[in-house]
C-alpha cells in the first residue's frame, strides 16, 4: 500500500489521480489532499478518499473547510506554509507534484529533501529550477517519476533499452488547436478558440500553454534534466498516439503508444516497476489509419523557440521565461492581450533578465518576483 500525497487535487492531473486510486484501492491511498481555492471539490475528495489531511492554500477559505471536514477525521490546514511541512511527514510515501506552474516548486523540493519519491507533473519546477531539483533528488536519492505523458514514454523506452544510451530524443506534440491556422486568424485568435484542445482534456493555464506550444518548450527544458541531454527534436503529432520516440546510435528508434489518457503515466508513475490493469480505453491499431508527423513552424508558435533560447543560455534565463509566460498567460485569459502578445511579453523578458549563471533557490525566487512583476506591468 503506497500512501499518496496530491499536491493540486482539483486539477485535472489530480482528479485523474483519484480515479486511479479508486481503481486500485488495495495498492494505493490518499494521505493528503490539496487545493488552491477549490474549496467545495477538496471537500468531497478528501471524504471520499478518506485523507488524513487536507490543505487549503487560499487561507481565507480555512474556516470553511475546516467546518465541512470536522468530525470526520481529516485534519484541516491553511497555507503554503503547512503544505511544504506535510508533504514531509513520515505517513507519506510518494507526492504526485500536479499544482499548476511556479507555486509547485517549493513542496516538491521539501518532499524531495524528505526523501519521498516524486510523480512529477509540474514542468515548471524542472523548467525554473531544474538544477537544483534534480541535484537534491540525486543527493537525496529521491526517485522522480515523469507523469507528463511525453516524459512517461521516454522513460518507458529507456527502461526497454536497458544500458544502451540515447541519441536523440523525439518529442511529440499535437500542435494543438491552431496548428493548421494561417498566423493572421491565429493572431485574433479568442481564448475559447484557444482552450478547445483538439485531444486532451486539461486546466485552462496548460491548454493555453498548447495553443503557443510553449507547452512543449517547458517539455524540452524537463527533458534536458530528467534524461540528461539536449539532443531533443519536436514533431507535430497531431493524432497523439505516439507519446514519444528515443533514437540510438545505430539509427534504432523506439516508441510508446497508447490512447491520449493521462491515468496510464499517472498509473505508472505510482506502480512502477509494475504495470497495473486499467478501466481505460485500448488503441485499436485497425482503425487508427495513417499515423502523421511534421516539423513545427516556428513562426506561426515563436514560444518554442524562446524555450530553445532559454534551455541553450541556461541559468535563471528558463525561470525568467516561465514568471513571464505565467503573467502573460493570466492576461490573455482575461482579455487584456491578445495571443502574440504572450510570446512577445516573454521575448522581452527573457532579454531583459540579469543574468545569473548557477543561481540558487533564493535566485530563482528573486528572479520569478521581478520578472512576473514586469510582464505583468506589460499587460495593462
Amino acid at each position: 500500500m503506497k500512501r499518496i500525497a496530491i499536491l493540486g487535487s482539483t486539477g485535472s492531473i489530480g482528479k485523474q489521480t483519484i480515479d486511479v486510486v479508486r481503481q486500485h484501492p488495495d495498492r494505493f491511498s490518499v494521505e493528503l489532499v490539496s487545493a488552491r481555492s477549490s474549496a467545495d471539490l477538496l471537500i468531497e475528495q478528501a471524504l471520499e478518499m478518506k485523507a488524513h489531511r487536507a490543505v487549503i492554500c487560499d487561507e481565507s477559505l480555512y474556516g470553511k473547510v475546516r467546518d465541512a471536514l470536522a468530525g470526520s477525521g481529516t485534519e484541516v490546514y491553511g497555507g503554503m506554509d503547512a503544505l511544504c511541512e506535510l508533504v514531509t511527514a513520515p505517513e507519506v510515501d510518494v507526492v504526485v507534484a500536479s499544482m499548476v506552474g511556479f507555486s509547485g516548486l517549493r513542496p516538491t523540493l521539501s518532499a524531495i529533501e524528505a526523501g519521498k519519491a516524486i510523480a512529477l507533473a509540474n514542468k515548471e519546477t524542472l523548467v525554473a529550477a531544474g538544477s537544483i531539483v534534480m541535484g537534491a533528488a540525486e543527493r537525496k536519492g529521491v526517485a522522480v517519476y515523469p507523469v507528463d505523458s511525453e516524459h512517461s514514454a521516454i522513460f518507458q523506452c529507456l527502461q526497454a533499452a536497458g544500458p544502451n544510451r540515447l541519441e536523440k530524443i523525439h518529442l511529440t506534440a499535437s500542435g494543438g488547436p491552431f496548428r493548421t491556422w494561417p498566423r493572421e486568424e491565429i493572431a485574433r485568435a479568442t481564448k475559447d478558440a484557444a482552450l478547445k484542445h483538439p485531444n486532451w482534456n486539461m486546466g485552462a493555464k496548460i491548454t493555453i500553454d498548447s495553443a503557443t506550444m510553449m507547452n512543449k518548450g517547458f517539455e524540452v527544458i524537463e527533458a534536458k534534466w530528467l534524461f540528461s541531454t539536449e539532443s531533443i527534436h519536436v514533431l507535430v503529432h497531431p493524432e497523439s498516439v505516439i507519446h514519444s520516440m528515443v533514437e540510438f546510435v545505430d539509427g534504432s528508434v523506439l516508441a510508446q503508444l497508447g490512447c491520449p489518457d493521462m491515468r496510464e503515466p499517472i498509473q505508472l508513475a505510482l506502480s512502477y516497476p509494475e504495470r497495473l490493469p486499467l478501466n481505460n480505453r485500448k488503441l485499436d491499431f485497425a482503425s487508427l489509419g495513417a499515423l502523421t508527423f511534421y516539423e513545427p513552424d516556428l513562426g506561426k508558435f515563436p514560444c518554442l523557440s524562446l524555450a530553445f533560447e532559454a534551455m541553450a543560455r541556461g541559468g535563471n534565463v528558463p525561470a525568467a521565461l516561465n514568471a513571464a509566460n505565467e503573467a502573460a498567460v493570466a492576461a490573455y485569459l482575461s482579455g487584456r492581450i491578445g495571443f502574440y502578445d504572450i510570446s512577445g511579453i516573454a521575448a522581452d523578458c527573457m532579454a531583459k533578465v540579469p543574468f545569473i549563471s548557477d543561481p540558487t533557490i533564493e535566485d530563482i525566487f528573486g528572479t520569478d518576483s521581478e520578472i512576473r512583476k514586469r510582464a505583468e506591468e506589460m499587460t495593462w
